[in-house]
C-alpha cells in the first residue's frame, strides 16, 4: 500500500477511516487530495536531493510524502496528537523523515535546525498552513531569522494577496510591509478549494517567501518603523495625519505631526496605502530624531 501516493481521494478516505480519525474544526484541517498540485508546490520550492525541508501540519503525511521522495531530511511540525500513529504509519517507507509533535508556535525553530538539520546548507519552509494561524506562524518563521532559504506555502487567497501586494492597492497594508521587510513575496498560483477534504469555504494560493540577507530599507530603530506602519493603517480610510495624530497624540500635536510630514516631502493628506516602503523608513527616521529629543 506504501507505494500509492496518499494524496488521492480513495486513499485518504481509506487511511482516515482505517484510524477512526475526524476533522478538528478549531485546527483548521483541510486535506489536499490532489497529487499533482502538491507536485508543484514542491517544483516551486526548488529542492535538490541535498535540501532539507521543515512542515508544519503534515496531517496525514501527503506533503511530507512527495517532499520525501526529492530531499534528504524533512521535519514536521504536527500539534494534532491523533495525527501521529497515522503518519508513523503513512510515511514508514521515508525514513528520512521525522516527525515533532508540538505547536510549531511555541517551538524553539532556530534550535531544532541546529540540532536536526546541522549538515544541510539548503534549507527551506513547505507547508500546507492551517488558515487560522497563517500570520503568526509565517511573521514567528520570518522574524526568528532562520538559516532558510524559502517560505513556500498553501495560505488563503485573500491573506497571500495582501502578504505579495504593493502600494496604492486594496491589499496593501501592515502584513505586505512586514513581510517583505524580511522576504521578497510572489503569489506563484492558485488552488481551488474542491482539492481538499473537508472543502473549505475560500480557494487557496501558493505564497513563494524568498528570504532577504538584508531588509530593502535601513531604519536606526527597528521597533518604531513597524509602530508607524501599523499605526498609518489603523483607520484605513483615515489620512496618514490622522492616524498617526491619534496614536502619537500623547508624544507629539497634531501640529507637530503635520510639520514632521510636511518636512520629508510626505503630503498628510495622503493615506497610508499609498506610502512605499522607503518612505516609511524616512518617516520613522524623522520621527525617530524627533522623539528622541523630547
Amino acid at each position: 500500500m506504501s507505494n500509492k501516493d496518499i494524496a488521492t481521494p480513495k486513499r485518504t478516505k481509506q487511511i482516515l477511516e482505517k484510524h477512526g480519525f475526524s476533522f478538528k474544526k478549531s485546527l483548521g484541517q483541510n486535506f489536499l487530495i490532489d497529487t499533482n498540485i502538491l507536485k508543484r508546490i514542491v517544483d516551486v520550492a526548488h529542492l535538490t536531493a541535498s535540501s532539507a525541508v521543515i512542515e508544519i501540519g503534515p496531517g496525514i503525511g501527503a506533503l511530507t510524502e512527495q517532499l520525501a521522495k526529492q530531499v534528504g531530511a524533512v521535519v514536521a511540525f504536527e500539534i494534532d496528537q491523533r495525527l501521529i500513529p497515522i503518519l508513523q504509519e503513512t510515511l514508514a517507507p521515508y525514513p528520512q523523515v521525522k516527525i515533532i509533535n508540538q505547536d510549531v508556535l511555541k517551538a524553539d525553530v532556530k534550535a531544532i535546525i541546529a540540532q536536526e538539520l546541522s549538515g544541510a546548507d539548503d534549507i527551506a519552509v513547505v507547508a500546507n498552513l492551517p488558515y487560522y494561524v497563517t500570520t503568526p506562524i509565517l511573521m514567528k518563521l520570518l522574524e526568528a531569522q532562520l538559516p532558510v532559504r524559502t517560505i513556500v506555502v498553501m495560505i488563503q487567497k485573500e491573506v497571500a494577496e495582501r502578504i505579495a501586494a504593493g502600494p496604492n492597492t486594496k491589499s496593501y497594508g501592515s502584513l505586505s510591509i512586514a513581510a517583505q521587510y524580511y522576504a521578497e513575496a510572489e503569489t506563484v498560483f492558485t488552488v481551488p478549494k474542491t482539492v481538499f477534504v473537508p472543502q473549505p469555504n475560500v480557494d487557496s494560493a501558493i505564497l513563494r517567501l524568498t528570504l532577504r540577507r538584508h531588509p530593502p530599507v535601513e531604519v536606526a530603530n527597528e521597533a518604531l518603523f513597524f509602530e508607524i506602519v501599523r499605526a498609518s493603517f489603523a483607520q484605513r480610510r483615515k489620512t496618514l495625519l490622522n492616524n498617526l495624530s491619534h496614536h502619537f497624540a500623547k508624544k507629539l500635536t497634531k501640529g507637530e505631526t503635520e510639520q514632521l510630514l510636511l518636512d520629508i516631502d510626505i503630503d498628510p493628506k495622503r493615506r497610508g496605502e499609498s506610502l512605499s516602503m522607503a518612505e516609511f523608513a524616512r518617516l520613522t527616521d524623522k520621527m525617530d530624531g524627533m522623539l528622541s529629543e523630547l
